[in-house]
């Protein structure tokens, strides 16, 4: 019997290429139908991402109308170009201001009176100065290293003591000249010598030919060129100075920047059109999210041929909720002039599903009511009480009215002096210094003016200029109120409020003198009471409920003043812009609708290509199976040719001997 190498030797039928077109037929059904499975999947997860593209994109212009100062918008303008005014809308209000510029800031400079033969080369004398800057001190040794002109210049620069120092070639000699880095008589120098190796510390010969103070005699140490100055300026006939020519909310929410003396008229308007512009942006986004919508679900009833997402019940949910939120009247403004987006010019053109709308009318309503339009589309809670303020609400806070209960009103941290101050105190430098610390973090090291103050408010009013413009205190966005109580005492309080507020004396030069040698401090208290029945959490003024509370879960309000008991009720309303960001985040955010949907689809995928690896493993068994019964029939063909082959030799053989014996 032969042996067959390959399939077909045996029978010459049943080859590898039959084996071939048998495994192609059995594997093109379910290969076919996985294909246009797997087509069908991805052109929908392409689907699902074009939705939620548009959907997020409508976000962002109703997140800007959620808030309750986007809906204010302001514009100001100058009616001279050298008095620059800008405005932030989330603070301004309309007015008409007068305002005369009559002085510029300008930085302190300086320069030696001495003229020298060589900058890098002639000895300026040894020992140490003190640059003092507004409450800034700075030590600088001057020794060998640093002996002349050049030296002492670059060793001011390197200190960051808050003046530049140089060297001015005069064509005689050179001589130092010194500017103050910041402007604003605030910021004046004053230089003080000590250890000087040649001659006292005062006397005009070496290293204290570079003091300085203001009031010096004038053939003494540096001569003042430039004398620094504040920037002034009459708003409505009020003076203001500042020590920069920038002047930061003088008017809530205005900020001038002045160039030049001279006068002008500030105007400060509403910005309708800028609000308007921004409700047309929101328009915008929702119609091009519908346009997408027609494109993925759409159905052309003349062809007869629906979309993609045609019928999708995802689709149909967001459409649905959509709609719902955006033609709604408004929970909590039923009785309103304005209550719902119809009301303001936004309505819906039912065959094509989007939105128009009618600027104009939107701007008349937002002239006469702005309240309820601010309401409209922001968040806002409507306080019976004019000292309750509403700061926020939570993602779970849900519209509706609730009463507020005050048992423990929010209070300041405070220093008492145990004594009186008198008049008539005279400040030296036995008792020119005061450290206080506050709000718990806050280090503020006060330096008096040195001089007789003919009253006891008098002096409290040289404190408060202190504190008022001291650096660690206006760093940490933190301030302090000096005042006299109705006993003389003088008095110190922090203007936060709750538990973190409070006022300690850290130190002070012959205390008694102010009455500081006996004090009481007292911490603030944080506001405490309920809000709709529920016990709330108090954060100095501010009264919240933790999310997990029923109703007003997450509701911020302020409670101003000192009443406790009932402060009236606050209703909480949640506008149309509110409404719709939540929305779109339940749709596009993790566990939404579009999520659960892609996420869904990709299982499919994943699905599909473990059925095409089963596909595979079953298509390879069935080729092997075709194989081994292939090779079985042509070995059994390969046998019977062989016996057929046998046969007919022996036949063959046999056919001459018949002849012969039939002769």
């Amino acid at each position: 019997m032969a042996n067959i190498s390959s399939l077909g030797v045996g029978s010459g039928v049943l080859t590898s290429d039959l084996v071939d077109q048998l495994v192609k037929a059995e594997r093109a059904p379910t290969e076919n139908r996985l294909a246009r499975k797997t087509e069908q999947t991805q052109a929908l997860l392409s689907a699902y991402g074009k939705l939620r593209s548009a959907i997020t994109e409508l976000r962002l212009p109703m997140r800007q109308l959620s808030a309750p100062d986007n809906l204010k918008a302001f514009s100001a303008s100058s009616s001279n170009e050298d008095v620059g005014v800008s405005v932030d809308s989330t603070k301004a209000s309309r007015g008409t201001y007068s305002v005369e510029v009559t002085s510029l800031a300008g930085a302190q400079a300086l320069a030696s009176r001495d003229v020298f033969a060589d900058r890098d080369a002639t000895s300026v004398g040894q020992g140490a100065l003190t640059l003092s800057v507004g409450d800034k001190s700075t030590n600088i040794n001057v020794d060998s290293s640093n002996d002349t002109l050049q030296g002492l210049a670059n060793a001011i620069n390197d200190s960051d003591a808050g003046v530049s120092a140089g060297v001015i070639d005069t064509g005689n000699g050179f001589q130092l000249v010194l500017s103050a880095d910041e402007t604003g008589t605030a910021n004046a120098v004053s230089i003080s010598v000590s250890g000087d190796t040649v001659g006292t510390d005062t006397d005009n010969l070496g290293l204290s030919r570079f003091a300085f103070n203001t009031g010096m005699d004038v053939d003494s140490g540096l001569r003042e060129t430039i004398a620094a100055s504040d920037a002034v300026m009459e708003i409505n006939g009020v003076e203001v100075t500042r020590s920069t020519n920038s002047f930061e909310n003088v008017i809530d929410g205005l900020t001038f920047d002045i160039s030049a003396t001279g006068t002008s008229i500030i105007k400060v308007k509403q910005d309708f059109g800028a609000v308007a512009g921004r409700v047309q942006a929101f328009v915008d986004k929702f119609n091009s999210l519908q346009s997408t919508i027609d494109s993925l679900a759409g159905f052309n009833a003349e062809a007869g041929v629906g979309s993609l997402l045609t019928g999708d019940r995802t689709v149909r949910t967001i459409q649905d909720q959509l709609r719902q939120v955006l033609t709604r009247v408004v929970p909590g403004l039923e009785n309103s002039s304005v209550r719902s987006l119809a009301d303001v010019g936004i309505t819906t053109d039912f065959e094509t599903g989007g939105l128009e709308f009618d600027r104009a009318k939107f701007e008349e309503q937002l002239k006469n009511n702005p309240d309820d339009v601010t309401a409209l589309f922001a968040e806002q809670g409507r306080a019976t009480d004019s000292q309750v303020e509403f700061v926020r609400s939570g993602t779970d806070t849900e519209p509706g009215k609730y009463d507020i209960n005050i048992t423990q009103a929010a209070t300041q941290g405070n220093l008492l002096a145990g004594s009186a101050l008198a008049g008539g105190v005279t400040i030296d430098a036995s008792n020119d210094e005061l450290t206080l610390e506050v709000d718990g973090g806050t280090s503020v090291n006060l330096q008096l003016t040195q001089q007789t103050y003919a009253s006891a408010q008098d002096l409290v009013d040289e404190i408060q200029s202190q504190l008022n413009s001291n650096n660690a205190l206006n760093v940490s966005g933190s301030s302090v109120k000096a005042e006299l109580d109705a006993s003389g005492n003088l008095s110190f309080t922090s203007a936060k409020y709750g538990s973190e507020s409070a006022v300690a004396l850290t130190s002070a030069e012959n205390a008694a003198t102010f009455g500081l040698d006996a004090v009481t401090a007292s911490t603030g208290l944080d506001v405490a009471g309920t809000i709709g029945g529920q016990v709330a959490t108090g954060d100095g003024q501010v009264l919240f409920l933790d999310s997990g509370s029923s109703g007003a879960s997450g509701l911020q309000v302020r409670i101003l003043g000192d009443q406790t008991g009932s402060r009236g009720s606050i209703t909480f309303v949640e506008g149309v812009a509110e409404r719709t960001v939540d929305l779109v985040t339940s749709f596009v955010g993790a566990d939404g609708a579009i999520d659960s949907r892609t996420e869904s689809l990709n299982k499919e995928l994943q699905q599909i290509q473990q059925n095409q690896v089963r596909l595979e493993e079953r298509i390879t068994a069935y080729r092997e199976r075709l194989v081994r019964q292939f090779t079985a029939a042509d070995s059994l063909i390969s046998q019977l040719n062989s016996t057929q082959d046998y046969v007919t030799q022996q036949l063959a053989a046999l056919a001459p001997q018949n002849n012969r014996n039939n002769n």
